[in-house]
């Protein structure tokens, strides 16, 4: 109960919004309860008088009833065009703000996790529990509009009040045993349909390379038995419901059958009249409909129970680790940052170890070194991507765990070597970056970035939608609309991860030239193993196993360094090859 209480809180949040239109379909609500507590004595009259052969009061009763029954179903229509606007302001609201949630968690969380786990709790678990007041009601509508059907059997006969009773009990016993063992099975569905989720989105987004690797059955083997799993845990549920409600017809079957035999003895005992058995036996499996909508008053609030949990804890639960930021705010960033014996870990891979340097305002300086040496990590780092780090790392000075977020990310730009392409057009694409985008500033960076004649040669232009990922784009053009949107930011420090890896030389040579033109303006921080793109850096450092080992110029370093020298005797002789 105290879950129930803690979660319904939670989802008033969202719907208190409503209230007013969650009134209007209570009050609504309370017309139908009355007419559908007073609609089975009516029916139960209609008959004795139609029995007795009371005909002019049978034609009055029928009227009656129509008008009520016209009256009802007209409120309903009302009340069905008020629960699909609660339900879509409350699912919208909770859905927007799981997903400023989930955009909250760090990079840790996320890993560990997957996107299964988040996907489904967005979509299925925020639909499921939008919907609790107006449902809520309705089960409570249900079952009070019920309570004139158990009336009509009080008033009509006190023995078959008590047997009514009596199956009642019996069919709720049966029921809650059901969601019980339902219930516990659910949970561990649940968990495993997240990760079902979360494989199918490797699968689509890997698409093209598990075709490349020619391994489509490995990966189609894998989701077959994954499905079988899936699915013989949703059949047992089934197979659970089937075996209960086979039950519930036998018990159904044989309650009928006692009822039968309970108004003949009365009749023959004279203690019931024809019509009144004719009533009873017409309202005899009523009570099931008490039944169904007390026990889906009960399932409903476990389900809402367990989809409330799984979205209550991505809020609360130290499981899902949420990003920190401190409260220092920067107005302007003059682009120094420092980073002061940094050691960091993937797991118990030592990626960092005490690393130390420093780079100044409106300086270039490059990072060089074999994979895995940490080169991208300390983009991560500065970028506050991870914050599980020993060290310290300033930037004008200031520890970044004392500034906020918009002191950092609202001051880096980053270009990576993979960039993510959003589904939606070129234009909106770089609008992400700043909403107040102008055409001009557009095309610009779009021409920085040697992007512009490509775009203006397609249908749509600046229009065109390029696909989840951008597909329909090449890896150089992926790349080249990255950067663009790094030129549309401007922000004082600017990262290249390999921002031009996908590059021909040529197109490659001429965004050099526009990074080289943003040199003594912006902080520029680049990963390059191409050694020549970074020849007219101000400082190079060498990283080797986490460490910085070396800096200086590119000729310093061919002098000084030979790991360096190393890397770029390599690079010539593939050049001449």
């Amino acid at each position: 109960m105290r879950e129930f209480l803690r979660n319904i809180k939670f989802v008033w949040g969202y719907a208190k919004s409503e209230k007013g239109k969650i009134l209007i379909y209570f009050l609504l609500s309370i017309f139908n309860i009355i007419a559908s507590i007073v609609f089975p004595i009516l029916s139960a009259q209609i008959i004795v008088n139609l029995t007795s052969n009371m005909l002019e009061q049978f034609v009055y009763m029928g009227g009656v009833l129509l008008l009520i029954t016209l009256v009802s179903d007209t409120i309903q229509y009302f009340r069905n065009k008020l629960y699909e606007r609660i339900f879509r302001e409350i699912y919208i609201k909770l859905q927007t703000d799981l997903g400023a949630e989930i955009l909250k968690l760090n990079n840790k969380t996320l890993e560990e996790n997957g996107s299964g786990v988040f996907i489904q709790r967005l979509i299925g678990d925020t639909r499921s529990i939008s919907t609790i007041f107006t449902d809520l009601n309705r089960y409570i509508n249900g079952i009070l509009s019920n309570i004139g059907i158990i009336i009509t059997y009080f008033v009509l006969s006190k023995a078959m009040f008590i047997f009514v009773l009596i199956a009642f009990t019996i069919r709720m016993v049966i029921e809650v045993t059901r969601i019980n063992i339902r219930n516990k099975n659910e949970k561990e569905y649940r968990k495993n349909n997240d990760a079902m989720t979360g494989f199918i989105g490797e699968i689509v987004r890997g698409a093209e390379d598990i075709k490349m690797l020619n391994g489509e059955k490995s990966f189609l083997d894998e989701l077959r038995n994954r499905f079988k799993r899936l699915n013989k845990e949703r059949y047992d549920m089934q197979n659970t419901d089937m075996n209960f409600l086979l039950i519930r017809w036998y018990v159904a079957e044989i309650c009928t059958f006692v009822m039968i035999c309970i108004i003949a003895k009365s009749i023959s005992a004279g203690v019931m009249t024809v019509a009144v058995g004719v009533v009873i036996f017409n309202f005899g499996g009523k009570y099931n409909s008490l039944v169904q909508n007390i026990i889906g008053f009960v399932e409903h609030i476990k389900q809402f129970n367990l989809s409330a949990t799984r979205v209550f804890d991505i809020y609360m639960d130290k499981k899902y680790e949420k990003e920190s930021f401190g409260c220092q705010h920067l107005d302007h960033v003059n682009g120094d940052f420092e980073f002061k014996n940094v050691s960091f870990k993937y797991g118990k891979n030592s990626v960092l170890k005490k690393a130390s340097f420093k780079v100044n305002a409106n300086e270039t300086v490059a990072f060089v070194g074999k994979s895995g040496a940490g080169k991208t990590t300390i983009f991560n780092l500065l970028c506050k991507m991870y914050d599980d780090y020993t060290g310290k790392i300033t930037i004008d000075g200031v520890d970044i765990k004392r500034l906020d977020k918009d002191s950092i990310r609202g001051n880096i730009t980053i270009v990576s070597q993979n960039p993510y392409i959003f589904n939606m057009s070129i234009k909106d694409n770089l609008k992400l970056v700043k909403e107040t985008l102008t055409d001009e500033e557009m095309i610009e960076a779009c021409k920085m970035a040697c992007l512009d004649d490509y775009i203006e040669s397609l249908p749509d232009k600046y229009d065109t939608i390029v696909g989840e990922g951008g597909i329909t784009l090449s890896g150089g053009q992926k790349q080249r609309l990255a950067i663009a949107r790094a030129f549309v930011q401007k922000t004082e420090i600017i990262l290249f991860d390999e921002a031009t890896s996908a590059l021909d030389n040529e197109t490659q040579s001429k965004i050099q030239q526009a990074i080289d033109n943003l040199q003594k303006d912006y902080t520029i921080l680049i990963i390059a193993h191409r050694l020549s793109t970074i020849k007219n850096a101000d400082r190079i450092l060498f990283i080797d196993e986490g460490k910085i080992i070396a800096e200086g110029k590119h000729k310093e370093l061919l002098k000084n360094c030979r790991q360096y020298k190393e890397l770029y005797n390599t690079e010539i002789s593939k050049k001449d090859d």
